[in-house]
């Protein structure tokens, strides 16, 4: 008999944020959650989702769902981004900075779940603006999803690899 290996195992999912939410009707406060996801496969592969329910568990679960869905590949060079971005989102912004081999990931809460759930080992982070964990987060995948390898860029360019100019 042959078993099957699921996707399920692959993937490294954190929570980022977990919101108790009062809603108000004339018996009392009814209470749901919202948790924000982040779900990545530590190999390049990250998405984020956002599960609301009555219970927790359940919240958690639909946050995994959606961010299997909304995964996006990111370029990384030996475990770190190829150059400096910044991701904006609301007004939250995220600087992300490459690092030398052995610092480590130098990162915030909700940006540290991002980053290593995508795979990075060595990141230099800075958050500014707004450290509402929807806004940090959402700017961090911004700014990931920005990034090119540098065969992309000569390919736009029309150029070989070995002729961009390096600065």
């Amino acid at each position: 008999m042959f078993r099957k290996e699921t996707e399920e195992n692959l993937f490294i999912d954190k929570v980022v944020h977990i919101s108790r939410v009062a809603k108000v009707h004339k018996g009392g406060r009814r209470f749901s959650f919202s948790a924000i996801v982040v779900v990545g496969d530590g190999q390049g592969s990250v998405g984020y989702g956002l599960g609301k329910a009555q219970e927790v568990p359940e919240a958690i679960r639909k946050g995994v769902e959606k961010a299997k869905k909304s995964m996006q590949t990111i370029p990384l060079v030996d475990g770190t981004i190829p150059y400096e971005v910044t991701g904006k989102f609301g007004a939250g912004r995220v600087f992300m900075k490459p690092a030398a081999q052995g610092t480590g990931v130098i990162a915030g809460g909700a940006v540290r779940a991002v980053l290593e759930a995508l795979g990075v080992q060595n990141i230099l982070t800075k958050c500014m603006g707004s450290n509402n964990p929807h806004n940090v987060v959402k700017a961090t995948i911004t700014g990931l999803s920005a990034l090119q390898t540098r065969e992309t860029v000569a390919a736009k360019r029309g150029l070989k690899v070995e002729d961009l100019a390096v600065s």
